[in-house]
């Protein structure tokens, strides 16, 4: 197989853009029927910085249906599997997508790309809900050769080489609008992806200038990590030949048969040893839509409040959120139960601070429910982490003896350290009617939210909110109004309402703009209200009447 790359000039003056875009199809009429694949670089349609969205509008509307034309018209006139990265038009939005040509110049596969910068997504306000979603990696398979692909920015997240490894790939096509990373650094990347893949990266880029140590990068890359072919940051287009099937194996250990890089890792992976990954990985809060609702301590009508089966009903039916509460235990362990005194929900007795949580584990959780439950154990914080990390949003109410005094700081410590060691630092708040816990979490975790509750002071809590710079409120009941909503969203507060299991009445709250009702009833509202609940996975730009910024 005989392969092309081409690299184009690049330029930040926008006025070039017809220049360059005029030199791209004349590297493709150079192109001949020697050539078996031709790759372009990403954006072929934006062909110089467009720093303001009607110039990337304008360049879209004079380029991307010119640049797929030619490039159909090239592979046919080659003979040639041909590559390019233009804009997709899927009716709600543009996609930064990598179009497959076969040989006789029709369009047999798409890429999107799977990490849309946050420029491309918030300041050219591109189509991304996909990558929000699970997705397996692309292959398009032309000729018997099965193609891969990352683009540009998808080349900085190793963790999903070993994914697109094994759908044994034999040739990754990177797209790529390399503009400031070292030449070094793009070659190590590329190599490295070959090697974890076993399979050819076949790269283009644009070049940044000549005499430039940064951007550029276009080249070919054998499985075994040689590098075939590197244009660094010449401008034109260079050819090289390989064998798409070739692969390299090596030795796997003593007294192992050869494998690909790739196998050998696989026979050895721990993937609880990474961070949390798959298709149960739910957006982040400050990405998730709104309205939505919270699971009130779990589903606690199918099971015990504060318990995994209540939690894990929620989470399984799709709960964007759950709400629990934390208590410290006597000797300073960190348990979820609502209430201080222990007799509602357990066989014992007395405040949960009068026990050691060997003590609290000893007794019997599964009250009521006609003994279904029988034996269930409070939970921990961690317990919940381990199991729910990145599943879900988590309101976390931390409770405290009255509404004034603080608590010990070494605790506050502990909660913050579990949710970093279980990277969910994305996917929690606290919520407290305590001010001075307020300000204590502020202070020891500036990078976390939390809610303002009701405590002493219901009425006024979108003022207290604003006065310790928290990013949510948790409105009582019969203490808030219209006005008090809107006066939170002028702000950049969002609106809980605790709580509501009446449909009409969760239907009024949502009309009258919250953004969060917590409820016992999930899967009942979640039915009921679908008509005005966003269970997308857009990310919103405007919600509720107000401009939401990442």
């Amino acid at each position: 197989m005989k392969i092309c790359v081409i690299q184009p000039h690049y330029s930040a003056d926008w006025e070039m853009s017809e220049q360059l875009f005029q030199w791209q199809l004349e590297a493709m009429d150079r192109c001949d029927d020697s050539m078996d694949l031709i790759v372009l670089p990403e954006a072929t349609d934006v062909p110089a910085l467009a720093k303001r969205y009607d110039q990337f509008l304008e360049s879209h509307r004079r380029y991307t249906d010119a640049i797929l034309a030619k490039g159909a018209e090239t592979a046919k006139r080659c003979h040639s599997v041909l590559f390019l990265n233009a804009l997709y038009d899927t009716g709600v939005g543009l996609r930064n997508t990598t179009y497959a040509f076969d040989r006789q110049g029709h369009i047999v596969g798409h890429y999107f790309k799977q990490h849309p910068t946050n420029g491309e997504v918030f300041r050219r306000q591109m189509d991304a809900a996909y990558s929000y979603e699970f997705s397996v990696p692309e292959v398009v398979e032309i000729e018997g050769v099965r193609y891969c692909f990352l683009t540009c920015y998808d080349f900085y997240f190793y963790e999903n080489f070993a994914n697109i490894a094994r759908r044994h790939p034999d040739v990754i096509i990177g797209c790529s609008h390399q503009r400031s990373d070292r030449l070094d650094a793009i070659e190590l990347m590329s190599r490295f992806m070959a090697y974890n893949t076993n399979a050819y990266v076949v790269r283009s880029s644009v070049s940044m200038d000549e005499q430039s140590d940064v951007g550029g990068g276009t080249m070919v890359v054998a499985p075994d990590g040689r590098t075939l072919l590197n244009l660094g940051n010449r401008v034109g287009m260079e050819t090289c030949e390989i064998d798409p099937h070739q692969k390299y194996y090596k030795p796997a250990g003593y007294g192992n048969p050869d494998a690909a890089h790739f196998e050998y890792i696989e026979a050895g992976r721990r993937p609880w040893k990474y961070r949390p990954a798959g298709s149960a990985i739910c957006l982040p809060d400050h990405l998730m839509s709104y309205p939505r609702l919270c699971a009130h301590r779990g589903m606690n009508t199918v099971a015990p409040e504060n318990s995994l089966p209540a939690f894990g009903a929620a989470v399984a039916l799709g709960a964007p959120e759950i709400e629990f509460d934390l208590w410290e235990t006597k000797d300073g362990a960190i348990v979820s139960i609502h209430d201080s005194k222990l007799d509602r929900v357990s066989n014992g007795e007395g405040r949960v601070w009068d026990h050691t949580l060997a003590e609290l584990k000893a007794l019997d959780f599964g009250k009521g429910f006609e003994g279904a439950y029988q034996g269930l154990r409070i939970l921990t914080l961690e317990e919940i982490l381990q199991r729910f990390s990145c599943h879900t949003v988590m309101n976390i109410h931390i409770k405290s003896r009255n509404n004034t005094d603080p608590l010990n700081e070494e605790y506050l410590k502990r909660i913050i350290a579990l949710i970093d060691a279980y990277d969910c630092e994305q996917y929690v708040y606290f919520m407290s009617g305590n001010d001075t816990v307020l300000a204590q979490l502020g202070r020891l975790a500036p990078h976390l939210k939390r809610c303002v509750g009701g405590g002493d002071a219901r009425d006024l809590v979108v003022e207290r909110a604003i006065a310790l710079g928290c990013e949510k409120v948790q409105f009582v009941k019969g203490h808030f109004s219209r006005e008090k909503i809107e006066l939170a969203h002028k702000n950049g507060i969002r609106c809980n309402v605790f709580w509501s299991d009446d449909i009409q009445e969760a239907r009024e709250f949502l009309i009258m703009g919250m953004d969060t009702i917590l409820t016992n009833e999930y899967q009942k509202l979640n039915v009921a209200l679908s008509d005005l609940l966003d269970s997308s996975c857009a990310i919103p730009t405007k919600k509720n009447g107000y401009e939401v910024i990442p």
